[in-house]
């Protein structure tokens, strides 16, 4: 394979892995690029560029380096991903807020297992795995897609497809989302929906923002990759050593638990405050990279031969949304918490924010927030959802 591709030495491909998100980021200043991201996120690019340079035989599609990336990076990313996680301050957004974005869990987790009961004859050979892992992604974020699918086994080229179903079927409903947030006016009033807790909430957000906000210092990046790589290190030697159970709960698994653990309860700690010196950030460098990984594995002649595979996917979020609009009538929720909470899921802590500020700008954080919360849960629920996956593929 080395012979084929023109990059093969391993800190070559460690460059280009960290050189395609840069350049995408990088050219996020200039406004007609800055438009074409509005359409396409730069999520998108950051998994097809690389995908596109495996095509070229620029890279090769497996190599040591990207193995260890998901072995260490993964981990890492993880933890500054959940150490700002606010389960006391979530619980305060209210009842209905915590309610909708656990319906969109719930959703998540069963409709899985339903699409799959309904489309599994047009779909290919152990597609459970793939689907474990979207649920992960779905619940959680990028980060929870490549764990879940390592705990369970999913080949990398069936990583690959699954990325471009999350992408394609997330970014339809985030349209939608961002469509209905410019009505939310008129919806709320429909449904006589109270939306003094969204006032309130943004007020306490603008309070928050002011007091978290600081310059990072050299010191605050050498402790926050120490604890993140420290702590990866810490779970992977430990993983290693708990006993796995049955074809859910692998080494991988044990590891991804102690982590995302570890950052929940570095959250009750003065160590979250280093989310105000852009911890989250410096995980989602890492999360860019595991996708560029996960990008340079893809094999899209997959997606050409499953076409039911986008339906499996427009079905799984349908019953998604169809729950989450199910108990908004019942509840009578603002569309505010029912968009972030859906979008926190699907979309996670990169996305979340953006429907967020199409009700308010002030109110970002706020999907911020939902979407770490994801995060956590998306190790714990997907793994459920796996469960109930691997039961339905048996049928």
């Amino acid at each position: 394979m080395e012979h084929n591709v023109m990059i093969h030495n391993q800190f070559g491909l460690l460059a280009v892995l960290m050189t395609v998100p840069a350049l995408i980021f990088y050219l996020q200043r200039y406004a007609p690029i800055n438009r074409l991201y509005g359409i396409v996120p730069p999520l998108v690019f950051a998994y097809f560029l690389p995908t596109l340079l495996t095509f070229l035989n620029i890279i090769p599609p497996e190599a040591p380096v990207y193995s260890q990336i998901k072995k260490f990076v993964l981990p890492a990313s993880l933890l500054l991903l959940t150490l700002a996680v606010d389960i006391r301050g979530i619980i305060r957004l209210g009842r209905k807020a915590v309610i909708m974005f656990l319906t969109g869990t719930l959703g998540i987790v069963i409709g899985g297992p339903i699409s799959l009961l309904i489309w599994h004859k047009y779909l290919p050979e152990d597609i459970w795995k793939g689907m474990a892992a979207l649920a992960g992604s779905w619940i959680g974020g990028g980060a929870n897609f490549i764990a879940i699918g390592q705990s369970v086994g999913t080949p990398d080229q069936m990583m690959g497809v699954m990325v471009v179903v999350d992408v394609l079927v997330a970014n339809i409903l985030t349209g939608a989302l961002l469509f209905l947030a410019g009505r939310y006016e008129a919806i709320d009033r429909r449904l006589k929906a109270d939306n003094s807790a969204i006032i309130e909430l943004r007020d306490k957000v603008i309070a928050f923002q002011k007091s978290t906000e600081r310059v990072a210092s050299t010191a605050d990046y050498m402790l926050m990759l120490a604890m993140a790589f420290g702590g990866a290190y810490l779970a992977f030697e430990i993983g290693n050593r708990l006993p796995e159970i049955g074809d859910i709960i692998s080494h991988s698994t044990w590891k991804i638990i102690l982590i995302t653990s570890l950052g929940v309860i570095f959250s009750f700690t003065p160590v979250k405050s280093y989310e105000g010196v852009g911890a989250s950030k410096l995980g989602t460098v890492m999360l860019y990279l595991l996708i560029g990984v996960i990008g340079a594995s893809a094999d899209l002649k997959q997606v050409i031969q499953y076409p039911a595979l986008f339906l499996m996917g427009i079905t799984w979020i349908s019953i998604h949304v169809g729950l989450m609009v199910l108990v908004m009538k019942l509840i009578k929720a603002p569309l505010f918490f029912v968009a972030v909470g859906s979008q926190a899921n699907v979309g996670g802590a990169a996305s979340a924010p953006i429907v967020a500020s199409a009700f308010h700008p002030a109110l970002a954080s706020v999907g911020v927030m939902l979407g770490i919360a994801g995060y956590v849960l998306g190790t714990y629920m997907a793994l459920v959802c796996a469960y109930f996956l691997k039961i339905v593929a048996g049928i």
